[in-house]
């Protein structure tokens, strides 16, 4: 059966003039074909018809002069290759009507939305529930039960207002490779019951979300792309489904997923990357799916999760987030396997408020804080997980039990595993190794259950109780320890079974006053002592043994007799066996940090050498003249206050100026021993800090978090690194500016009790100073850090060779100096930094001589020769 062809073309004599003149004679299933040219007309399609552009996409232009340019009224009407331009952008430019269907296929639609329409009754929802994501909807153009069905094929949409494409009821629509950009709003809405299918759909610059799913909504995109959205990515909210599969979500203004109420979101095989809030946030009563996706530098968290959300996250990364890579909060619930968070600037995982988190697999490395932090009521399961990296590696301090099973925690640049006071923790099969501090801390008031795996390798002691606590350790391993292997606070107890101590730089046992800890077939190997111990001391040790140790008095520790005096015996031989504690000579306790519970402080440092110390340090010569001068002055506070004279205005605060690596950290350092020194602080120790660790990542967050850094800096000095990134430039409504007002607040609390130190590049440390009147009547001194001269550098490199044992010929020194004179003195130069970089190369390019040679010497091993410096990039 033929189709009926209507041809349309204004200057032709056997033609129709308009395309409402075509359709007016078109019967059912005719094909109205245009001829090129701009026809300005509103149509509408109360009959199945196709329109086609007679030479092909963009030559045939319908403007509307008013109202919609196209109306669908009747089922499986087409439209091919025209360009349909509204009069209004935030009108209708296309409209399909309840139970009317329209393809679309290669067309431009400009300057208004498209809009699907449909019943929003009971049956209507109960239809679109019935199609489900996988079915397709052209069998539905005609289905008269249904409402509007729209597909569009090959598309454009552009500069709408308030929304692009926008589907109401049970409207159903099918989107393929179509291109939606420039809107003035939403790129893509769905409310009430209505469905959309895209597949290789793209959204770009729109002013507010990409895609927004609402009511009873669904959307399936699949290979689909939202680009640059000025609010989220995707928004889903009250009991909306938003299906996502190889999908990419870019530079979306807030979050990259949102989702709210009851919302159902799944993301199979996504990546999002550049979110300028968080990648992925659910709220209220959500749940959220995330398997085999990629979240890539939100400005945010990569995940968060507030309400009683619940989120499954299965083989994704979260890498480079500003925030916390995976943050729960209050009631959230979450599941995490197989998982991997890289490189967050706070913690890599975050479980707080009454949020639960079931983990296993999970992979954490280098953290720009805790590898994991617990606390409030939140609960923590965590099983086969790796922490690598990190200032502390797991922190828990939540009240509700957390267990940690078969986990590894390595490479924390402080404790591997911190219990903070009144937390409940299980450790089964846990290793923590090569930790900065000590392996595991408990303090007073925790409860620990520690059955198997060890501490090894790390800076401080193995396993540190603080006071009164009372553990339970059984089957474990310490080795290797660069202070004690276990150290009991005063009052300490509890039970340790069957455990071994090896190569403890200090005593193995370290048993603080009145502590009464419980030894039980244990044993001590390698060691240069058994035990330590403070006055009153009652261990009870049973089938206890140390292997090639110097043993330690103390009390007779058989079960029946604590705290009896000492037995004098004889001591075991090198590489003998003896009981625990048999040695008649006294030993005095284990000396540790101050941090690590219980032991004297070293002998206080002195003013002399603190400034010869000062003296040393390469270039710096104005700095170097600006902090003796404030010592001098502060000497003499010190007298007239001694004196009882009052003492002279004077300010402690400090702006420190300077371009990256010229030593501003290392001065910081130095200026709060030199406090401490001068007895203006009490304990003079340094607190570096910087933006992600100041302010916070929702409403509520940032004071507590600035406040938690200052009261770390109590007694010291808190540097803060950047400071400028506190009050970014042309940002309005940042938080960073509550995170300015705290801190000025509590130096005004605390004017006596903390240095605050803020660094930063020079022009934009005077752009911070004056953004707060607090700031500047608190910092009134300025030093300005110049950059290291080529003879600097050159100076810092001899620095690190005699520190690692090599030595720069006269050569080396002669092609250094030349190296450094000719480096551009770009970004990219790093002043200090870099002369430590050039020493690296030097000793690698080193290495790879020496290993070419049969037989170096010791002395050949040494010496940096000329030939072992790096080329300037562009160099011949």
């Amino acid at each position: 059966m033929s189709t009926t062809a209507i041809h349309v073309d204004p200057g032709g004599r056997r033609n129709r003039r308009t395309i409402g003149a075509a359709l007016a004679a078109a019967p059912a299933g005719a094909e109205i074909v245009i001829a090129p040219g701009e026809y300005p007309e509103a149509l509408r399609l109360e009959r199945r018809v196709v329109l086609r552009a007679e030479h092909g996409a963009g030559t045939v232009v319908l403007r509307a002069p008013g109202g919609v340019a196209l109306t669908a009224a009747a089922p499986d009407c087409v439209v091919r290759g025209l360009v349909l331009r509204g009069a209004d952008p935030a009108e209708p430019v296309v409209r399909v009507e309840d139970a009317a269907g329209l393809t679309l296929e290669g067309c431009e639609l400009d300057r208004g939305r498209v809009e699907v329409v449909g019943s929003t009754s009971t049956a209507g929802a109960a239809h679109n529930a019935a199609l489900g994501f996988a079915d397709t909807l052209e069998a539905d153009l005609g289905d008269p039960t249904g409402g509007g069905v729209l597909v569009i094929r090959r598309g454009r949409l552009r500069g709408a207002r308030h929304g692009a494409l926008v589907l109401a009821g049970d409207a159903r629509a099918r989107v393929e490779d179509t291109l939606v950009e420039t809107i003035d709003g939403i790129g893509v809405a769905l409310s009430d019951h209505a469905v959309l299918i895209a597949d290789r759909l793209r959204i770009r610059d729109t002013s507010g979300s990409a895609l927004r799913v609402r009511g009873d909504a669904r959307l399936f995109a699949l290979d689909s792309t939202l680009d640059r959205a000025g609010r989220n990515g995707a928004l889903v909210e009250d009991r909306g489904e938003l299906r996502m599969l190889d999908c990419r979500i870019r530079a979306a203004g807030r979050s990259g997923v949102q989702a709210e109420h009851e919302a159902r979101v799944h993301l199979n095989d996504c990546r999002i990357t550049d979110a300028k809030a968080s990648a992925i946030a659910t709220g209220g009563a959500a749940h959220l799916s995330a398997d085999g996706c990629r979240i890539e530098a939100p400005a945010g968290n990569g995940v968060v999760a507030l309400g009683v959300s619940e989120v499954t996250m299965t083989a994704s990364l979260v890498t480079r987030s500003g925030f916390t890579a995976v943050h729960l909060g209050e009631n959230s619930r979450a599941r995490v396997g197989g998982c991997r968070l890289d490189r967050s600037d706070e913690h890599g995982l975050a479980v707080v408020a009454g949020a639960e988190a079931q983990i296993a697999d999970l992979t954490v490395t280098d953290a720009g804080m805790c590898g994991v932090h617990v606390a409030d009521a939140a609960g923590l399961t965590m099983v086969a997980s790796r922490i690598e990296g990190g200032e502390t590696g797991i922190r828990l301090r939540s009240a509700t039990e957390s267990e940690l099973r078969e986990c590894v925690v390595s490479r924390s640049r402080r404790t591997g595993v911190e219990i903070g006071a009144d937390a409940v923790a299980t450790l089964y099969a846990t290793r923590i190794a090569e930790s900065g501090s000590a392996g595991v801390s408990v303090e007073s008031g925790a409860r620990l259950r520690m059955d198997g795996g060890g501490i090894f390798a790390v800076a401080g002691s193995g396993l540190v109780l603080g006071r009164d606590t009372t553990p339970t350790v059984r089957g474990i391993r310490v080795d290797g320890t660069g202070k004690n292997g276990i150290l009991f606070g005063d009052g300490a107890g509890g039970l340790i079974e069957h455990s071994d101590l090896s190569a403890c730089a200090y005593p193995a046992l370290h048993i603080g006053r009145d502590a009464e800890p419980r030894f039980v077939g244990c044993r001590i190997f390698d060691c240069a002592r058994d035990v330590g111990h403070s006055d009153g001391a009652r261990p009870v040790f049973e089938d206890c043994v140390s292997v090639r140790v110097e043993p330690s008095t103390l009390p007779d520790s058989s079960p029946g007799t604590p705290g009896a005096p000492p037995r004098p015996t004889k001591p075991a031989p090198v590489g003998g066996v003896a009981p625990v504690g048999a040695s008649p000579a006294p030993v005095a306790p284990a000396v540790v940090d101050l941090a690590e519970l219980g032991e004297a402080p070293p002998p206080p440092e002195t003013l002399d050498d603190l400034l010869a110390e000062l003296d040393e340090l390469v270039g710096l010569g104005g700095v170097k003249r600006d902090v003796g001068g404030m010592v001098k002055l502060m000497q003499t506070v010190r007298m007239r206050q001694e004196a009882g004279l009052p003492a002279p205005p004077l300010s402690r605060h400090l702006v420190f100026a300077g371009n990256p690596g010229t030593g501003k950290t290392t001065i910081a350092r130095l200026y709060g021993r030199l406090l401490k020194a001068l007895g203006l602080l009490e304990r003079g120790h340094l607190v570096e800090v910087d933006r992600s660790a100041l302010v916070g990542e929702y409403v509520g967050h940032t004071g507590p978090k600035t406040t938690e850094s200052f009261n770390r800096a109590r007694g010291g000095v808190l540097f803060i690194d950047e400071a400028y990134a506190l009050v970014p430039a042309g940002v309005a409504n940042d938080f960073g500016g509550e995170a300015v007002a705290t801190l000025v607040k509590l130096m005004e609390d605390h004017r006596d009790e903390v240095v605050v130190i803020v660094a930063g590049y020079p022009d934009e440390m005077e752009r911070f100073i004056a953004s707060n009147p607090g700031l500047s009547s608190r910092f009134t001194r300025s030093l300005l850090f110049d950059d290291y001269s080529a003879g600097d550098l050159v100076r810092i490199v001899e620095h690190h060779a005699g520190r690692h044992r090599y030595e720069l010929s006269t050569a080396a020194r002669k092609a250094l100096g030349e190296l450094f004179t000719a480096m551009p003195r770009g970004a990219q130069f790093g002043n200090g930094r870099t002369a430590r970089q050039v020493f690296q190369q030097m000793t690698e390019r080193q290495a790879m001589r020496m290993a070419d040679l049969d037989a170096p010497d010791a002395q050949q091993l040494m010496v940096l020769d000329d030939m072992d410096l790096p080329r300037l990039v562009g160099s011949d």
